[in-house]
């Protein structure tokens, strides 16, 4: 009489084989999860929230800090006034403010230039939370700053150019 309730010696040694391997996918999950955005922002400002949405869909786990005086954080942070835009965040370290595109934070984690963080100025129509159904994108620029101001790359949309 034959027993169907029997593992092989083959069923046992494959699944032995295989446990380190499962064992392990949580821990790369874990190393190349990305890390928190903190973002200050005004109550009543509307484009922020587009902006934030942008982040999470890239992967990004963001915070949400809600202030009436998000300039007052800026200063501290040393964004300088020609570069403010209407939110700002933190991430690792870095100030990003404004408009910045997910890739060049992205792009900002992985090449850990020297500088206080990036910047786009202003509301570019078209950039991440201000890409509104109808409004052609206009080509804009992402600026590290710091001691001093250079350009991080040019977009049009989320997309480097």
């Amino acid at each position: 009489m034959r027993n169907d309730h029997f593992i092989s010696r083959r069923a046992v040694l494959a699944a032995a084989g295989a446990f380190p391997l499962l064992m392990s996918i949580p821990t790369r999950a874990r190393a190349e999860a990305l890390p928190l955005v903190t973002v200050t922002k005004d109550p009543s400002c509307g484009c922020c929230g587009g902006w934030i949405e942008h982040i999470k869909a890239a992967g990004f786990p963001v915070h949400v800090v809600e202030s009436s005086d998000v300039d007052a954080l800026k200063q501290r942070l040393g964004v300088p006034v020609e570069l403010t835009s209407c939110h700002t965040a933190e991430v690792e370290g870095y100030v990003v403010e404004g408009h910045v595109p997910a890739a060049a934070i992205r792009r900002l984690l992985a090449e850990r230039p020297v500088g206080t963080g990036l910047a786009v100025p202003g509301m570019p129509a078209g950039s991440p939370g201000m890409d509104f159904p109808g409004v052609d994108p206009e080509a804009y620029e992402v600026l590290l700053f710091g001691a001093t101001i250079q350009s991080f790359g040019q977009f049009l949309g989320s997309r480097e150019i």
